[in-house]
């Protein structure tokens, strides 16, 4: 029997799945169409093994690379065109694999689902789902579940932004500002981190120094802050709440208020779109409401605007739809006044000849209610980040008929979390538990006391308490700053009872367990209170413990079917262990040192003493790789020219050079005096006059051709060696006495089994080696039954900082500086010392690959050692 179609309220098409397969697909293609400055600052940020110093996990990576992939290789499209072009195999989406994904995500190929993806029916409702979100502007929505960070995710794709809007000033694409909207003042504290990131963390050298120098923060944390951004300039990031600009319905006032009213309106503000003048009436009467509107009227006055809307407090039900416009009322426009004024922008914007870049939304989940929200470029979901490591498993305790019991429930949850965690310290800071109450006389009445007599009870102080409710009554400054410095070593405080208050933008990784035995008015608040606990912390996934009510657990379990696709089964069974197994390793003493020179390059400019006649050679330029050509072809068969080809080079954005900006343009990039530039160009071959009309057909000669000419007839560089020794430690002593790790048992070796006891004087700085892979393990049993090795350690395992014995090396593909750390260091019976690296067959002629063997072997030259790369299928071959 045929598969009874969907209706167009059921189809659910996961698009943001089929852009990812083909980004991977064709990702060497995409990579090249990139700026040269764009594949750097992703380079710098691939977690992928190749940059093991990335700070970004992987999933804010593949965020950002969807960010450029939208923005630079499909130009800023609106979705809808995206997919249009993707579904028809056209533009850059010409030749696409027909390899897709199921509803559920799983690779298949057209045809093989639920529905069929290639279908025209299919096209045509997702098609409409996502035409009808239409706004003038592109607007993207990525879904990262809490904890992922998404406001570093934000920052980095600002600083991208901002570095290419630098350098490609007229390119429309980029955002030159930034407006980022915090849903309510909780969450707009926890977006300062954008203004205190360290930007070096993200940006790669030397761009995250000049970043500084231009960018400009304006932080509206208070209704009585105008915003004082200069009309026109550039660089600005504002960090605001939503009620800070936002416009608002102005509600029709009463006849006593009429009556009664002391004056008229300050300022009557219309709409620019007269769609909206029925409907919303803005009167601004009063220096508060007056100052909001100085904001919106400044940010009109920007150009190129990227709007950010961090939706941390949307992230579970409906509102969200609301505030992204899915959710329709009047007259077919936007309930909610966040998107009002987004697009209120947007017009003003275009009045002022600007143009809003984008609106790029950021959420914890693809889903409202049942919903997939069209508009979704990438998500990551709660357990694949469990899954993964990214946040702490979870173990839930429900408790039945413990609504009225709260001294029974406190107890028995601090008794708990007191034997699981007690005073042990994660990244030197003590665990924490949060409590919540409905309401303060709650928390005064019943909460607080059975609290206190839970810790009495065990013998711990009381001052481990902290309340944060609200109320200047109850919590003092004191409180306040504490609640602030609860993720420090310094805080004490372990038991935080709460009122309304740390469930969004509490960013606290120490926090270990939450409960919660009455049912609070709203249902998602247990979802939101049950994920504040889930932050990673340590190298280790830890396990969180949340204690939930017969009432609670339930609403629980309904929030995760509705925002997440998952059951309670699916969240505890998350991250669950595989058959690896939690291994302890500590260090054996005594501590292993030993003496490596460190080759430091030093590098001269030295004005030459004289420079003859600089010949540019204009005729071997490579002019051919900056014109382009445009011709017809047969869309059957895209490789089959069907007319001449035409050179329409003329249609690229130029700058217009005289010889006096010439002139300028390479003193200042040369640091050179303009006199001594002008008499050099003008003693030039072919002349100044040549080579300005060269320079204004093709800009991009000034910088890849004359300017390097220039630099050689002037000036020679002068390269030094100068190695330095130092004493390195092969290992550092953990601040918790051991590196907590996950082992395969097969590839475990330990110091006490009974194999390696006749060995154990010859190798083991470390109790326990975890070998990555079979070749590793073999090698070492091989090493050490071999007569000529005094000792072998294997070095491979401390790959975070963990070990001084490391490499740098310029990874060729990023030009940045990387750390790469051998398998063995083995010093043979002569005193004599060798790297060993094992490297699998298909990696051994990888670019990177044998860049780390490069920079290794000169530091093996200068340091008297050896270094040698051994492949996977040859281990058992491997002999001195």
């Amino acid at each position: 029997m045929a598969k009874k179609k969907k209706s167009n309220a059921q189809v659910e098409f996961p698009f943001y799945a089929y852009l990812r397969i083909f980004h991977e697909q064709e990702r060497k293609a995409i990579y090249a169409a990139y700026d040269t400055l764009t594949r750097k600052f992703l380079r710098f940020n691939d977690p992928s093994g190749k940059n093991m110093t990335a700070y970004l996990r992987t999933p804010q990576f593949e965020a950002l690379e969807m960010y450029v992939f939208l923005k630079e290789f499909l130009n800023n499209q609106p979705l809808y065109e995206v997919f249009a072009d993707w579904y028809h195999r056209r533009g850059r989406f010409e030749g696409r694999s027909t390899t897709g994904v199921s509803e559920k995500g799983q690779t298949t190929m057209f045809g093989t689902q639920e529905f069929d993806s290639d279908s025209p029916e299919i096209f045509e409702q997702v098609y409409a789902q996502i035409k009808v979100l239409q706004q003038t502007y592109p607007n993207y929505i990525f879904a990262l579940t809490m904890g992922l960070g998404k406001t570093v995710l934000m920052a980095t794709c600002i600083f991208y932004e901002f570095l290419l809007s630098n350098k490609y000033p007229k390119d429309e694409r980029y955002c030159h500002n930034a407006l980022v909207f915090a849903p309510d003042k909780t969450v707009l504290q926890s977006l300062k981190e954008i203004q205190t990131f360290d930007k070096s963390l993200v940006v790669p050298p030397p761009y995250a120094q000049k970043l500084d120098t231009y960018l400009k923060f304006h932080f509206l944390d208070d209704t009585g802050i105008s915003l004082n951004a200069i009309e026109n300039s550039r660089f600005n990031i504002i960090i605001s709440n939503t009620q800070k600009i936002i416009l608002k319905k102005k509600s029709v006032p009463t006849a006593s208020e009429q009556l009664f009213k002391d004056s008229p309106a300050i300022y009557q503000a219309k709409s620019l779109n007269k769609d909206f003048d029925d409907l919303y009436n803005f009167a601004i009467d009063s220096e508060q409401e007056l100052i909001t509107n100085q904001r919106f009227a400044k940010l009109t006055r920007l150009t190129g605007l990227g709007v950010y809307v961090d939706e941390a407090h949307h992230v579970f039900g409906n509102s969200l739809a609301k505030d992204l416009g899915i959710t329709k009322s009047g007259k077919g426009l936007p309930a909610t006044s966040l998107r009002l004024t987004i697009n209120e922008l947007s017009e003003h914007l275009k009045e002022s000849g600007s143009q809003l870049v984008g609106c790029y939304n950021f959420t914890g989940t693809p889903y409202v209610g049942k919903r997939l929200l069209p508009e979704v470029v990438y998500a990551f979901g709660l357990k694949p980040a469990i899954d993964a490591g990214y946040l702490k498993k979870v173990t839930l305790e429900g408790y039945s008929n413990i609504k009225e019991q709260t001294e029974a429930f406190v107890g028995e949850s601090v008794g708990q979390f007191w034997q699981r965690y007690g005073e042990n310290r994660y990244e030197g800071m003590l665990p924490k538990m949060a409590f919540f109450a409905s309401t303060v006389q709650e928390l005064q009445q019943e909460l607080r006391p059975a609290v206190e007599a839970a810790l009495i009870e065990r013998n711990i102080d009381t001052n481990r308490m902290l309340i944060n409710v609200g109320d200047s009554s109850i919590t003092t400054n004191d409180d306040l700053r504490e609640f602030r410095n609860l993720d420090t070593p310094q805080s004490d405080k372990q038991f935080i009872l709460l009122v309304n208050k740390g469930k969004e933008g509490w960013n606290c990784r120490s926090l270990f367990s939450v409960a919660l035995h009455r049912t609070p008015k709203s249902k998602v608040f247990v979802l939101q209170a049950t994920m504040r606990c889930l932050r990673a912390i340590g190298d280790y996934q830890e396990q969180a413990r949340v204690f939930l009510s017969q009432d609670a657990r339930a609403i629980l379990e309904k929030e995760l079917e509705d925002n997440f696709r998952m059951s309670l089964a699916d969240l505890t069974s998350a991250g669950q262990p595989d058959n690896k197994v939690e291994v302890d390793v500590r260090v054996v003493p005594p501590p292993v040192k030993i003496k490596l020179k460190r080759l430091e390059k030093r590098y001269d400019r030295r004005r030459r003493p004289s420079s003859a006649s600089v010949d540019f050679r204009l005729g071997d330029a490579p002019l051919e790789q900056y014109r382009i050509t445009r011709s017809e072809r047969d869309l059957a068969n895209i490789t089959q020219r069907l007319g001449p080809q035409e050179d329409v080079t003329h249609i690229k954005k130029r700058r217009n050079y005289s010889s006096y900006s010439l002139v300028a343009e390479v003193a200042r990039y040369l640091n050179m005096k303009c006199l001594e530039v002008e008499q050099a160009v003008l003693a030039s071959t072919p002349g100044i006059e040549a080579l300005v009309e060269a320079v204004n057909e093709h800009n991009e000669l000034l910088h890849d051709w004359v300017i390097p000419r220039l630099f050689d007839a002037y000036f020679e560089i002068m390269e030094f060696d100068h190695p330095e020794e130092h004493e390195v430690a092969l290992v550092n002593e953990p601040a918790s006495g051991y590196f907590r790790m996950r082992a395969n048992p097969d590839l475990l070796v330990s110091q006490q089994q009974e194999e390696a006891q006749p060995w154990s004087s010859k190798s083991f700085h470390l109790d326990h080696y975890c070998f990555d892979s079979r070749p590793e393990n073999d090698l070492f049993w091989r090493l050490l039954s071999e007569q000529q090795v005094r000792n072998v350690w294997f070095t491979g395992m401390l790959t975070h900082g963990q070990s001084d014995f490391r490499i740098h090396y310029v990874d060729p593909e990023s030009s940045t500086v990387r750390s790469y750390y051998p398998d063995f260091l083995v010093q043979k019976e002569d005193s004599s010392y060798l790297m060993i690296e094992v490297k699998g067959d298909n990696m051994v002629d990888d670019q990177v690959v044998q860049a780390k063997a490069r920079y290794a072997q000169q530091l093996a030259t200068a340091s008297q050692m050896g270094y040698t790369m051994v492949k996977g299928s040859e281990v058992g071959l491997f002999h001195f």
